[in-house]
């Protein structure tokens, strides 16, 4: 924790060295993308993109899992997605999985969960069957893109999608080299950024 303290109290100097203009954002929030993720501490949305304080909106839960839309459960997930769109005006979702994915893992592999029992419910309630997949990274992919299905449901990203001002991305992030991929929906396949 020692480091982390340090590092916070020296953030304000540090930004300022790499001209980060901090002030700017008080004036409100323009992101220009909402990246859905798993809370895996290996997957750092800004690192990987490169993106500044203020342009990325980060959906971060347990295998990157999008719940199904429903007003009658409502959930911190289904906010933020529709606050992201509706009153943020963000014109691009990421949903981006990644390789070795324990919360994947775990529902591939049919693992038993009663110790961590909210996590077994929240994999069990949010997760898509992932068939007979017995590849991590390939059934990593096939959740990405049963995310990408969830959020097409919803009917905020429903709709903008149908007047063309939402895009949805589905992408993979290898954690072992730093690769991320992307899926091509002509070829169905995911091929390098």
């Amino acid at each position: 924790m020692h480091t982390f303290i340090e590092h916070a109290r020296s953030f304000p100097a540090r930004a300022a060295v790499a001209g980060e203009r901090l002030d700017r954002l008080a004036a409100g929030q323009k992101p220009l993308a909402l990246f859905i993720t798993c809370s895996d501490s290996r997957v750092v949305p800004s690192l990987i993109t490169g993106a500044h304080p203020g342009e990325l909106f980060e959906l971060r839960t347990a295998g990157g899992i999008v719940p199904r839309y429903s007003l009658d459960r409502p959930s911190g997930e289904v906010a933020t997605i529709e606050f992201a769109i509706e009153a943020l005006g963000i014109g691009d979702i990421v949903v981006c999985g990644h390789s070795h994915c324990a919360a994947v893992g775990a529902v591939v592999r049919r693992d038993d969960l009663a110790a961590i029992p909210a996590l077994g419910g929240w994999l069990a309630h949010a997760a898509d069957p992932l068939g007979e997949e017995t590849d991590l990274s390939l059934a990593t992919q096939q959740h990405v893109l049963a995310q990408l299905e969830r959020l097409r449901a919803y009917p905020v990203v429903w709709r903008r999608l149908q007047d063309g001002r939402v895009r949805l991305h589905g992408w993979f992030y290898e954690v072992h080299t730093g690769k991320v991929f992307t899926h091509r929906p002509g070829d169905d396949t995911f091929l390098p950024l």
